[in-house]
């Protein structure tokens, strides 16, 4: 007897496969290994960001001592400028003038204040006027800078930089000036009295210091030294 196949009659089953995943162990050691690495990429992006914070500070307080530094220089060149030089030179038949703008404080050490006088007249008058004086003192870990009489402002922002070390040092050189007398100088010479005239070649050493007022840590320094640009006249000729 032959036994007929039903076209209709399902498949036979598969045999049923092993499904494999992650077991509990793993996975925590995979969320432990993702922690790792986010916490060091946040430690990296932390000591960079620090690192770059530090740089701007430091960028900061350089640029302000150096701003400083240069105001004070160029108020020191510009130290004794008169119009009419000339006139303080003899001449046949003229009178000599004092330079009205001298005022530099003397070779005597160092110093952390310093007032200056420098003609500003289109036309020279001789006479030192009321904006014609200037300064710088440190006080109060800041900078001021003298403008006219008594008028003292701040150079300085203590709000970003707190100046520690304000400090000129002079150096002056006298040297002989070619410069002629009607009438030859006494010999002896009276105490106290240089004849004939003599140049006086000045410099001074500026030393600046401050730390931040961001961050304390960061302190920085520069120097520089600064030629006076108008040599001072020492003595006179005899009258």
């Amino acid at each position: 007897m032959r036994t007929h196949l039903n076209a209709h009659a399902p498949p036979p089953r598969p045999g049923r496969r092993r499904i494999h995943g992650l077991s509990l162990v793993e996975l925590l050691i995979g969320l432990a290994l993702s922690l790792f690495m986010l916490s060091a990429g946040i430690a990296l992006l932390t000591s960079h960001l620090h690192e770059n914070s530090a740089l701007i500070v430091e960028a900061r307080l350089m640029q302000d001592l150096h701003a400083a530094s240069a105001a004070v220089a160029r108020d020191l060149r510009r130290a004794g400028h008169w119009g009419e030089a000339r006139a303080g030179l003899w001449q046949p038949a003229t009178a000599t003038r004092i330079n009205p703008y001298q005022g530099l404080p003397p070779a005597a050490g160092p110093v952390d204040a310093i007032t200056l006088r420098y003609s500003r007249d289109r036309t020279e008058n001789h006479q030192l006027d009321a904006n014609e004086s200037f300064g710088f003192r440190l006080r109060a870990q800041g900078i001021d800078l003298l403008l006219g009489d008594g008028n003292w402002q701040a150079l300085t922002d203590t709000g970003t930089v707190l100046v520690t070390r304000f400090q000129l040092t002079p150096r002056h050189d006298e040297v002989l000036a070619s410069l002629p007398c009607d009438k030859p100088c006494p010999d002896p010479l009276p105490p106290g009295q240089a004849c004939p005239p003599r140049l006086q070649v000045r410099h001074y050493t500026l030393t600046l210091a401050g730390r931040s007022a961001l961050d304390s840590r960061v302190e920085r320094s520069l120097q520089s030294t600064v030629r006076v640009r108008n040599d001072a006249l020492i003595g006179q000729c005899p009258s």
